[in-house]
């Protein structure tokens, strides 16, 4: 039986998974009951609670549809609890249709047991991840429209 991996390489794994679209090694760095939730999303979307609602979240919002990306300017900190880091970084890339550069910042505060996440709290830069994807007017306008009471059901983000 192999030692499971450190918190901090489960970040690792996890940032770099994504952007390289290895979506199956992603999911499985997650406990199959978990907690991840995205405080700032601007859409107020629910927390995920399962490998099963991961997956479906990953292939709904692909980070490589439209972007190239990689982790940069990564800074790990550990805590008093062994099992929670603070993870502060950049998604940097460029964008696959218009070739502009981008970088939005990232933290994520995860709990890591017996080499799986068992909670995480992904505070992302939406609208920059957004602007990022050329998604930002079609996230604008869901925004307005659900404050307005005019929401259709497809979230832009």
């Amino acid at each position: 039986m192999s030692t499971p991996l450190s918190p901090c390489e489960v970040f690792l794994a996890l940032v770099n998974g994504i952007c390289e679209d290895r979506l199956d090694e992603v999911i499985d760095l997650y406990a199959e009951k978990t907690d991840v939730s995205h405080p700032f999303d601007p859409l107020r979307g629910h927390g995920l609670t399962s490998r099963a609602e991961l997956a479906q979240h990953f292939t709904r919002h692909p980070i490589r549809q439209t972007i190239k990306a990689h982790p940069a300017n990564i800074k790990v900190h550990e805590t008093h609890d062994p099992e929670v880091i603070v993870a502060e970084f950049d998604y940097a890339g460029e964008n696959l249709d218009t070739g502009a550069p981008f970088a939005y910042r990232c933290v994520f505060i995860m709990r890591v047991r017996n080499g799986k996440i068992v909670e995480s709290r992904d505070y992302i830069d939406h609208l920059s991840s957004a602007e990022a994807r050329g998604l930002l007017a079609p996230l604008l306008a869901e925004i307005t429209a659900r404050r307005t009471g005019n929401a259709d059901s497809s979230p832009a983000a």
